[in-house]
């Protein structure tokens, strides 16, 4: 048996998943998978480095402001970089 993510996956679905593939894929329609463009291009990953307290403080100001933390720190930098 093969496991996925850590589950068993039976081999009828495997096949079937082989099938599908053998089948091919509408190209384009994959294209459109995945997170939506930012600006009309891709954005870039920026891995930044914060502490628990950095963290915990950004969190606060987030959820008053019911925004998610990636929201919460683009706001941040653009009002920073505008200012």
């Amino acid at each position: 048996m093969r496991k996925m993510q850590g589950h068993e996956v039976p081999e009828d679905q495997v096949d079937a998943w082989v099938a599908e593939a053998e089948a091919g894929y509408d190209v384009e329609q994959l294209r459109k998978r995945g997170r939506p463009t930012r600006g009309g291009q891709a954005a870039q990953v920026v891995p930044v480095r914060f502490t628990d307290e950095e963290i915990t403080s950004l969190m606060q100001r987030a959820d008053r402001e019911h925004l998610n933390r990636s929201e919460a720190i683009r706001r941040a930098v653009r009002e920073w970089t505008t200012a």
